[in-house]
């Protein structure tokens, strides 16, 4: 099949009639039914039926029509990376961050640098640390920022700052709290659980561990705002990093850093043969400053 018989034949599919489809690409109604009849010729079947005046399409329709929505996925995809060419003589950052980032520091750091360059664009994605590396990989970001990610011998990594997991509870659950709580406080408590929380999943696992202190897992969860929106709701105590209390916290529900404290950093990854711009380097330094504000940053 040549594109334009995938063409109208997709548009006759998703449409359901000639007509519509030949309205939706600017083109006669018989010129393509004259195409729709060749494509049947070639392919030796019966794409549609008439039945009771309308138009049904046959089983071998629908199952070419699978593929059909395949090729205007990518040619839609195209589209949108051919689009995007436009915007690189004015500067075009594609990030990707973990979740807990995206949901506060990194929209405040892009709509700052957008105030002090405006021209410049933004492509954004929320992924998990195993999904970081491999869209590092395949190259559909610039630039990575995740916590503590393991040696690469094609990833390069830059700390920007350090950070602490806490444990975030209801203010009516531990009214008597100080500045800091034991871990061994956690003992025999409701948490929602990190098991699949990645390097800071891990790195509250392994402490558990090693001071034999017990929990009991309510729930699984690998995101720490879903697991801070648990405790809010009252399903247990959850343990986040500090950006996310310092997001999600206040209104009765409050946070503090553990004792042993639970330290990890907050690094920047790139490849090795693609390392940061001129441009991304301004925004990295502004996501800096972000990450290191307390309490409720403005964006002005």
């Amino acid at each position: 099949m040549r594109f334009r018989q995938i063409e109208v034949f997709h548009a006759i599919y998703t449409i359901g009639s000639i007509s519509g489809a030949a309205r939706a690409l600017h083109v006669s109604q018989p010129a393509l039914s004259k195409v729709l009849q060749h494509t049947e010729q070639r392919l030796g079947i019966a794409l549609f039926r008439r039945v009771r005046g309308r138009l049904v399409p046959t089983d071998e329709a629908h199952a070419l029509a699978i593929e059909a929505a395949e090729v205007f996925r990518r040619l839609t995809s195209l589209q949108k990376a051919a689009g995007k060419l436009r915007f690189l003589t004015d500067g075009h950052i594609r990030l990707a961050v973990v979740p807990s980032l995206g949901l506060a520091v990194a929209p405040l750091a892009i709509a700052r640098f957008r105030m002090q360059h405006p021209q410049v664009t933004f492509e954004v994605q929320t992924l998990h640390h195993d999904d970081l590396f491999r869209a590092l990989y395949e190259r559909s970001c610039d630039i990575a920022i995740g916590y503590d990610a393991p040696p690469h011998p094609r990833l390069q990594r830059r700390t920007l700052v350090d950070g602490e997991l806490e444990v975030m509870f209801r203010e009516q659950d531990m009214p008597e709290v100080g500045e800091r709580v034991a871990l061994q406080a956690l003992q025999d408590r409701d948490l929602i659980g990190m098991t699949t929380g990645g390097p800071l999943g891990d790195l509250f696992n392994r402490e558990l561990q090693r001071l034999e202190v017990r929990v009991r897992e309510v729930v699984s969860n690998q995101t720490f705002y879903i697991a801070a929106g648990l405790t809010r709701c009252g399903a247990g105590l959850s343990i986040v990093d500090e950006f996310t209390a310092r997001a999600i916290g206040g209104n009765g529900l409050a946070s503090r850093p553990l004792t042993p404290a639970l330290g990890f950093k907050v690094q920047c990854m790139f490849l090795e043969d693609r390392p940061p711009s001129r441009l991304t380097e301004g925004f990295l330094a502004q996501l800096v400053t972000a990450l290191g504000e307390r309490g409720a940053p403005a964006i002005g």
